[in-house]
């Protein structure tokens, strides 16, 4: 076991360190400059788009799909997780404040890469064998490979996201639950578990329209709740915001000349850490968003690549940098801790002992909205390895692992999410590459033809 753990841990480290951020990064420049930094052009119709969904219609999705706002819902319930309040901590403890600068970076390139993928998903969603819409990398993958390797990259990418996501990561998920409530209640960490897998199997037996229902419930209440808790600690150091945003522009170039700044952080510290943890962050170019993004109904791909867009911008220029914030106005990295500690000290500095049970509530939402996205974006690849009857199965192994994830870290398990949640990037970058001149054509296709006779 100890052998096998080492392995996983070279080769996520190596995948973290260097591929997925050549990839990733890549891809985000590759698709801005080809179509024209649409995150920038586009940014005013996608906010348009998300935050006019908050009061569409109900029952506008119809019966085998979702409306583009739960859609969105869905992908940003997987977006913004625990990492928002952990992997945020853990960057500026390692890397120092300019990790965040180095985070914006990558969640600025990466609109441009979600944007692709959601118009691909969109493109070649399909209608499973229940009637519902479904979609996702694994269809595009194989439009982008003809024959046996389509099919086998396909493959491969459906089983990787399933055990990293469906099961593995979800059972992360619910430790992180059960951790904090421990920690803020003194509930014992197996009776958390087995609520939140009685809930999740609840969620998970309702199909796609309990799933929507309750993302797009979940999710604007839990970002109002973590962006009202969050402005008050930063507007009550509100002196200590101009040295927060020094720190970060300072740190991203000049690490050493932060004043209480991460000990032993570099420039390289402070760029892949904070690459690594936006990129992680977000989901952009990872290949699981668009299985959210795939089931809305739009007139037009490019209407849900806009929408898409809006989910990275959301989770890391809105939640993951309140946290940020949280951290360096109350000057918390000096204390030595990291992760949800590190968060959890920020915000005790102004709620006492509520600060522990504000991040335990917040991580409640956080984690199980997670948990509820990734058993979606997992759901899908079921149906497409095994078909719809598997699904009930999938539900049933998917609430035993949130259960089981509760108990205890077990560290070979854990390395093993990150190590499959890294590697199902390839084969999804692969296909966005080699969709590069259709993925084009559609974006060129809105704004020639279909814009001008919307209009």
């Amino acid at each position: 076991m100890e052998t096998l753990n080492n392995i996983v841990l070279t080769i996520q480290n190596y995948m973290s360190n260097y591929v997925l951020i050549i990839a990733l990064l890549g891809a985000g420049l590759w698709f801005s400059f080809r179509l024209g930094f649409i995150q920038v052009r586009g940014f005013g119709e996608g906010m348009r788009r998300t935050f006019g969904g908050l009061f569409s219609k109900k029952g506008e999705a119809g019966a085998d799909g979702m409306s583009s706002f739960q859609a969105l819902a869905t992908a940003i319930a997987a977006q913004v997780g625990t990492g928002n309040i952990a992997g945020a901590a853990t960057a500026l403890a390692i890397g120092g404040p300019g990790a965040i600068f180095w985070m914006w970076i990558a969640a600025f390139l990466g609109m441009a890469t979600i944007y692709a993928e959601a118009i691909m998903a969109q493109k070649y969603k399909t209608v499973g064998a229940d009637g519902q819409v479904t979609g996702g990398p694994v269809y595009y993958i194989r439009a982008a490979f003809k024959g046996t390797f389509g099919k086998v990259l396909a493959g491969i990418f459906a089983i990787l996201i399933t055990l990293a996501l469906g099961f593995m990561g979800n059972a992360v998920q619910s430790n992180s639950i059960a951790a904090s409530f421990h920690t803020a209640f003194g509930i014992p960490q197996w009776i958390m578990g087995l609520v939140v897998a009685v809930i999740a199997i609840f969620v998970f037996m309702g199909g796609m329209k309990r799933i929507a229902k309750v993302t797009e419930t979940i999710v604007p209440l839990m970002a109002a709740l973590y962006i009202v808790g969050s402005l008050i600690v930063i507007i009550y150091n509100y002196k200590n915001i101009p040295y927060a945003f020094a720190s970060i522009f300072i740190g991203a170039f000049s690490p050493s000349s932060v004043v209480g700044g991460a000990a032993g952080a570099t420039v390289k510290l402070a760029l892949t850490k904070g690459v690594a943890r936006g990129l992680f962050s977000n989901e952009a170019g990872m290949g699981s968003t668009p299985h959210a993004h795939a089931v809305a109904k739009v007139n037009h791909p490019v209407e849900q690549g806009f929408v898409a867009m809006t989910g990275v911008f959301i989770d890391t220029f809105i939640v993951l940098n309140l946290t940020a914030l949280v951290i360096l106005t109350t000057k918390s990295i000096p204390t030595g801790k990291t992760g949800a500690e590190l968060s959890q000290y920020a915000f005790s500095t102004l709620y006492g002992k509520g600060g522990a049970i504000f991040v335990a509530i917040c991580m409640f939402f956080f984690a199980f909205s997670t948990i509820i996205g990734w058993y979606f974006f997992g759901q899908a690849n079921i149906k497409y390895l095994f078909g719809p009857k598997a699904v009930k199965i999938y539900s049933v192994a998917a609430a035993v692992c949130v259960f089981l994830g509760s108990l205890a870290e077990v560290d070979l398990v854990w390395n093993m999410a990150d190590c499959f949640n890294s590697l199902m990037v390839v084969p999804n970058i692969l296909a966005l590459f080699a969709l590069s001149k259709v993925i084009s054509q559609v974006h060129e296709d809105y704004f020639k033809n279909f814009k001008k006779i919307k209009k």
